[in-house]
C-alpha cells in the first residue's frame, strides 16, 4: 500500500498544484540527458507515472524515445495528460522481461512498500547496464526543500522516507550499483504568494502525515512569510543513479 490512497481528492490535487513549467524543468531536463544518454529507439519506463507530466516531457524533449508510462492508482489515471497509460505497480510491471532501456520514478520510492522486491522486476524488465533514475526528497535531506521551513513537523514524516542508503542497499542485493547521486535544483513557483495561496494538502503526503493543528500553524507560518519574501521558489530535490 502506498502511504496515502490517491484517491479522486488527492489525485485532483496533485494535477491542479505539483506540475512543474518549463522553467522549473530546465535542471531535470539536463540531468536525464546526462544520466540517460537518450536516443531514438529507446524505451523509457516511467513508473508511477502519476497524471503523466514527466512522461509527456521526455516525449517532448528527447524526439524518438518511447515512454511506457505505468501508474497504479485509478485516479491518477483518469486524470492522465500521456497516453498511452497502462496500470500496474512497481512489484507486477505489465512488462516483459529485458525490454527497456531506462526506469524513471518521480516522487514515487517512498510509495515503494517492498523496496528488494522493486528492485527485482526492474533488474528484470531492464536491459543490462540499463539506469534505474529516482527523482526523490530523501530521509534525512529536507534542507533544500522550501516547505519543511515552514512545516518542520513534516520533517519527522519524511525521515520515515527511505534514505539514499536504504535505496541503494536493497538495489544493491539485485545487482544495481549507485552510479550517481546530485542535488537537482527546479523553480517550484514564482513566488512564495503563489505557493500560499496554490497549497494543497492532499497534494502532498508529508502535509497529509501531520496533524490538523501542525498544518494549520504551518499554513499561518507560510502566510507571514509571503508577505515580505520576494523572488521564485527555488527547490532542490536529489536525483539517485544506480546501474
Amino acid at each position: 500500500m502506498a502511504r496515502i490512497a490517491y484517491h479522486d481528492a488527492d489525485a485532483e490535487a496533485f494535477a491542479a498544484t505539483r506540475h512543474l513549467t518549463d522553467d522549473g524543468l530546465t535542471a531535470w531536463r539536463a540531468a536525464v540527458a546526462r544520466h540517460l544518454t537518450p536516443r531514438s529507439g529507446m524505451r523509457l519506463l516511467d513508473l508511477g507515472a502519476g497524471t503523466g507530466s514527466w512522461a509527456r516531457a521526455f516525449t517532448d524533449w528527447f524526439p524518438g524515445v518511447e515512454v511506457v508510462a505505468v501508474e497504479p492508482s485509478a485516479a491518477m489515471r483518469a486524470r492522465c495528460v500521456f497516453a498511452p497509460l497502462v496500470a500496474g505497480d512497481a512489484g507486477h510491471l505489465p512488462l516483459a522481461g529485458g525490454s527497456v532501456d531506462g526506469a524513471w520514478l518521480s516522487t514515487v520510492i517512498h510509495h515503494v512498500p517492498d523496496l528488494a522486491a522493486t528492485a527485482r522486476e526492474l533488474r528484470r524488465v531492464l536491459r543490462p547496464g540499463a539506469p534505474v533514475l529516482i527523482r526523490s526528497a530523501f530521509a534525512g535531506r529536507h534542507e533544500a526543500i522550501t516547505l519543511f521551513d515552514y512545516f518542520p513537523e513534516a520533517v519527522r514524516v519524511l525521515d520515515t522516507y527511505p534514505s539514499i542508503a536504504d535505496v541503494g542497499a536493497a538495489f544493491a542485493a539485485a545487482g544495481f550499483a549507485t552510479a550517481a547521486v546530485e542535488a537537482v535544483p527546479q523553480v517550484t513557483a514564482p513566488s512564495l504568494r503563489e505557493v500560499a495561496a496554490g497549497l494543497r494538502r492532499e497534494a502532498h503526503t508529508p502535509l497529509q502525515l501531520i496533524t490538523d493543528a501542525e498544518y494549520a500553524a504551518g499554513i499561518q507560518r507560510l502566510r507571514e512569510a509571503a508577505r515580505t519574501v520576494d523572488g521564485p521558489v527555488v527547490d532542490a530535490l536529489d536525483l539517485l543513479v544506480l546501474r
